[in-house]
């Protein structure tokens, strides 16, 4: 057998290392496709790592269960109450007294979801309608026989809307076969756009949000944040309320910091929170007024921004931001004499809670730092008083 030339073999060397590299440059390939294409399926375009899902443990109910309770609450869905005939009652009863027990056995905040559905109480919501919405919507969700389906048409800021969809799974699964079938646009933004004034004697296009005013036609529904916030921090909403309430307890309400206390991001192309910064004097208008740089905190690992290490005054200020802000609920639940300056926006809670009774409110009408001074006296003055203002109805509708 004759030798074989040098040449040749590195020649088909050099073959064989191309058609190496060319499979594994098609092998990477492949793997980032599958890769990408699952996590964008999952994160709808904003990819986490590890994904914080937070699914609610399996438990056994009875009939006096706080599940049954709650169970009435889900019931109560579009514009009344499901109602059960009453084996000592009449069951040809009329329709205006099944109306009037459906009316009695809804919890009084359901008046919000009426309030909020009345525009389509009467016409419905056609498919045209719905699509309509689409036009200002970032995502689509569709429940059919308790399952749900997500139709993404752009991204939303950070995981907003991760865990927006994440929130409709948790329902199906805490309320199986309680949920009926629905399909609804969804905005993830901040700022509204269904102006009253645009559809006058017209049926507007039905779209959710997390916000919304009384001069609008958005719907609005329970913020990411409850489900989680990584980005900042912040921690589902169980974990995160059982948190700040341990807080709260190191310190009964008169041994707290005898101040008025906000932390947050000014930057937000917020009037309300620029004005605000000139406020920050303890002696002068008895208030301290922090500014929130992310960006620090990330680098630190979150430590000064900790929302169970907030609760050491007896006064807490919430000031929106670039629309409403999702730091209310947090506020509210450390157990301080809560000062609201005069919001624009609500979102599903906060419309029902009253001036005086639920909170001081701060009107930014007149002079701010003077008007949280005053209230910082007052309250100083008047401790059992100050005391008596409780968010009772925050508790029970986020509990």
């Amino acid at each position: 057998m004759g030798k074989i030339h040098p040449s040749y073999l590195r020649a088909r060397a050099s073959r064989l290392q191309v058609i190496a590299l060319f499979g594994l440059a098609l092998f990477s390939l492949t793997l980032l496709f599958l890769f990408k294409v699952d996590q964008t399926r999952t994160v709808a375009g904003h990819n986490l790592e590890p994904t914080p899902w937070h699914p609610f443990p399996h438990k056994e109910f009875n009939d006096g269960s706080r599940y049954t309770r709650t169970s009435k609450f889900i019931e109560c869905s579009y514009l009344t109450c499901r109602t059960y005939p009453d084996n000592n009652n009449n069951l040809n009863e009329s329709s205006s007294s099944a109306a009037d027990q459906a009316k009695n056995s809804c919890p009084s905040f359901f008046r919000w979801i009426h309030q909020d559905l009345e525009p389509w109480s009467k016409s419905g919501i056609s498919l045209s309608t719905l699509m309509e919405a689409k036009k200002s919507a970032a995502f689509r969700i569709t429940i059919v026989d308790g399952r749900s389906y997500a139709d993404f048409y752009y991204d939303c800021v950070q995981s907003r809307a991760m865990f927006t969809v994440w929130s409709f799974l948790q329902l199906l699964k805490r309320y199986p076969g309680l949920v009926p079938d629905v399909d609804l646009m969804f905005d993830c933004m901040d700022r509204l756009v269904l102006n009253r004034t645009e559809y006058s004697g017209q049926i507007p296009p039905p779209l959710f949000r997390y916000c919304t005013t009384s001069a609008h036609f958005d719907i609005p529904f329970p913020d990411w944040s409850f489900w989680g916030w990584p980005e900042v921090n912040i921690e589902h909403w169980d974990d995160e309320f059982r948190s700040i309430k341990q807080g709260s307890q190191a310190k009964e309400w008169i041994k707290r910091w005898p101040r008025a206390y906000w932390k947050g991001n000014p930057d937000v192309l917020s009037p309300v929170r620029t004005e605000l910064m000139r406020c920050n004097h303890s002696r002068l208008w008895g208030a301290q007024i922090m500014r929130q740089n992310w960006l620090e905190e990330a680098k630190g690992g979150y430590e000064q921004s900790k929302l169970s290490n907030q609760c050491k005054h007896r006064y807490k200020i919430y000031a929106e931001g670039y629309a409403w802000s999702v730091s209310l609920k947090y506020i509210l639940s450390c157990g301080s004499l809560t000062l609201i300056i005069s919001p624009e926006y609500e979102d599903f809670f906060s419309r029902g809670l009253l001036p005086r009774e639920n909170y001081w409110p701060i009107y930014p009408t007149t002079d701010l730092c003077r008007s949280i001074k005053f209230a910082v006296e007052w309250g100083n003055r008047n401790p059992s008083e100050a005391l008596r203002f409780s968010p009772n109805y925050f508790l029970l509708v986020i509990s």
